[in-house]
């Protein structure tokens, strides 16, 4: 497993070698090769010039928001996001992300499962069926890792939680990655992860939000401020204040949709 330090140090000035492009993502996403010093390691790269213009979104501002929340997840101690930095790459400045393998035969947290069979220790967070019409329900496993996750999303107002943007590396941990659409001033949270809607937030959750907090006012707003405007580092400030003056789960949005399409 490599050092946090070390993978940063890898991703600032290694050689990047594009390998190819991820055909499934909607911007424009490569994996490389990326070697410092005779270490070699991959990583995903998200290049400024290749983001899909969105209607609420500034252009060009995706990469900076997938950055903001490294650091945001850095600033937590709870290491959901791998390590990320924005630098030129070969199609100019993106994000640079390291890439996390999974072993082959992870055991995923999130997904449809037969309505009458949802695992024991599962929350069902919505109904579906298939071409069938067989009944399915989409669930999460209650799983410590996973509510860290749901917290960082409500912290970071990450409106694109999919299930297949959660990732199981060998360490045993969970990452999430792809948030490029977060940090926006309006409420646009939206999750696979509802399962602890109105439910107490885990019990470190207080003391990490109050770090964050903290952080927000000094040196952490000042790196945020890099890549997000004023106003929605402000806004990160006002969601950690909610939470732990609710000390609970979010709700889900009534005038937003809750779930991303599609949700895995």
């Amino acid at each position: 497993m490599l050092a946090e330090a070390d993978a940063l140090a890898l991703l600032e000035r290694g050689r990047i070698e594009i390998e190819g492009r991820l055909a499934d993502a909607s911007n424009t996403t490569l994996r490389a090769e990326i070697t410092l010093d005779g270490l070699t390691r991959r990583c995903v790269y998200k290049p400024v010039r290749g983001e899909r213009p969105l209607w609420d979104f500034p252009d060009g501002t995706l990469a900076g928001r997938e950055v903001s929340a490294y650091l945001v997840s850095r600033a937590t101690g709870w290491d959901v996001v791998p390590p990320t930095i924005l630098r030129d790459g070969p199609l100019g400045p993106g994000a640079l992300q390291l890439w996390i393998d999974e072993p082959e035969q992870v055991g995923a947290l999130i997904g449809f499962v037969p309505a009458y069979d949802v695992p024991s220790g599962w929350f069902p967070v919505a109904a579906a069926r298939d071409d069938d019409g067989d009944a399915y329900a989409l669930a999460h496993a209650d799983d410590p890792r996973l509510a860290r996750l749901a917290v960082f999303d409500a912290v970071i107002n990450n409106a694109d939680r999919k299930g297949g943007h959660v990732l199981y590396p060998a360490s045993g941990g969970v990452h999430g990655v792809d948030h490029g659409v977060s940090f926006h001033v309006e409420n646009k949270l939206r999750t696979v992860l509802w399962g602890w809607t109105g439910k107490p937030l885990p019990a470190d959750a207080g003391e990490v939000l109050t770090r964050l907090r903290e952080q927000l006012a000094g040196a952490l707003g000042e790196q945020l401020e890099e890549h997000l405007t004023i106003s929605e580092v402000q806004h990160v400030g006002l969601r950690v204040k909610r939470l732990l003056r609710a000390a609970r789960f979010p709700k889900p949005p009534t005038d937003w949709p809750a779930i991303p399409w599609p949700p895995i």
